[in-house]
């Protein structure tokens, strides 16, 4: 193969050479090298290269749901070739349904991890990552199933992104709780890793319920699933970081409250972006995902936002939440983190929030972590009518 290339055209974003391309692990190295310092939290270099190994085994990622995606010069093979901007994408199980309540199985990819080497920045290679993404990832591993589109959560505001196409949701609402020591609560049942398959299962099988109800409120309703190779991931990452820091690992990945039928339950991930005995810290507790069985309003439908339950069922619901929100602040107190974070709470559940003794404040998320989506139209192009995104929860984060 020939090495001599013109490398004036090899540095233009526009080059019909640059291409995407799967790293070798070398170069997934090199990637990560590069990473640590704008992503390395609480950890030392050899954990955050341990945990990005270890992240690439997780649930969701392993068995080719992650794939590694580099942007380079097609000319050059891999060890000769620079790495002008990379991104990881990840397979995501998701439910689409229409305005008769026709719900279908469908696949959307997270993308995430989108980087440019600093000697590479200013010169659009990130933008021509993407472009050259966005044509990917309709037609990537999709087997016998639609892809209807693709997500990120972007950390530098909502415009970059919404001009190369993925659009901010319409909402991306957070609450934010303080870590609070807790007596307990003897009506919460502590959730271990053991007891999120059968609790998944309820979750998607209510979700579909609720996608199923034929509304005039929206064209389209999306939701990506949230299932255990999700909880999984998230499990992983908080893994490494809390035997880094504590050498062990917290067994509790939630709490449960009420009977069956009628249950409210949380599951939380551990984050330390420093370490918990620095002055400064924002170490979060996430709550991946917040079920209220029978909450009407989770359909996300505007009809149905002021669906509230009889005042007997509503006062059980509004115990039962105030009762895990109390075990997540505990849990964020007794491990070192500052605050508890929910994503996207339904109308029910802001309106019992509003009505407890529980500090809290609201607010949307525009600058960190700003979901958002670029959507197909089901004819090779993309649609200008975002679909309705029910649970924009942190399980789905990537």
């Amino acid at each position: 193969m020939d090495q001599t290339v013109n490398l004036e055209m090899a540095e233009d974003a526009h080059s019909a050479h640059l291409c995407l391309a799967h790293p070798t692990q070398e170069e997934l190295i090199s990637i990560w090298n590069h990473t640590a310092a704008s992503w390395i939290d609480s950890l030392s270099i050899s954990a955050y290269l341990e945990e990005s190994q270890h992240m690439a085994t997780a649930p969701l990622a392993r068995d080719g749901g992650m794939t590694n995606w580099i942007l380079v010069d097609g000319r050059l093979p891999p060890g000769k070739r620079a790495i002008l901007s990379s991104c990881e994408s990840f397979r995501k199980r998701a439910l689409t349904s229409d305005q008769d309540g026709n719900v279908t199985a469908t696949i959307i990819h997270g993308i995430a991890s989108v980087f440019c080497f600093p000697e590479h920045r200013g010169r659009s290679y990130t933008k021509r990552l993407m472009q050259e993404l966005a044509k990917e990832l309709p037609k990537w591993q999709i087997d016998d199933t639609s892809c209807i589109g693709s997500i990120l959560y972007s950390d530098i505001g909502k415009e970059y992104y919404a001009k190369l196409g993925w659009k901010p949701n319409e909402s991306n609402t957070q609450i934010v709780l303080p870590a609070l020591k807790s007596d307990g609560s003897n009506n919460v049942t502590k959730l271990v890793e053991a007891d999120l398959p059968t609790l998944c299962a309820k979750d998607e099988a209510q979700l579909r319920k609720s996608m199923a109800i034929p509304t005039k409120d929206a064209t389209k309703r999306v939701s990506i699933i949230s299932d255990v190779d999700h909880m999984g991931w998230h499990f992983a990452k908080e893994e490494i970081a809390c035997r880094h820091i504590f050498d062990t690992v917290p067994e509790t990945k939630g709490a449960l409250a009420g009977p069956p039928g009628n249950q409210t339950w949380v599951t939380w991930q551990h984050r330390y972006y420093k370490h918990p005995d620095l002055e400064a810290t924002n170490n979060v507790l996430y709550i991946l995902r917040l079920v209220v069985e029978a909450d009407e309003t989770a359909s996300r439908l505007p009809s149905h936002a002021e669906k509230m339950p009889g005042r007997d069922l509503y006062e059980q619901q509004k115990s039962q939440l105030k009762a895990v929100l109390h075990a997540a602040q505990n849990e964020a107190f007794e491990w070192k983190l500052d605050s508890v974070h929910i994503w996207d709470p339904t109308p029910l559940v802001q309106r019992m929030l509003k009505e407890m003794d529980i500090p809290y404040n609201t607010a949307e998320r525009t600058v960190e972590s700003v979901a958002s989506g670029m959507w197909y139209d089901g004819n090779d192009g993309i649609s200008t009518s975002p679909p309705l995104w029910l649970n924009n929860e942190h399980y789905a984060w990537c």
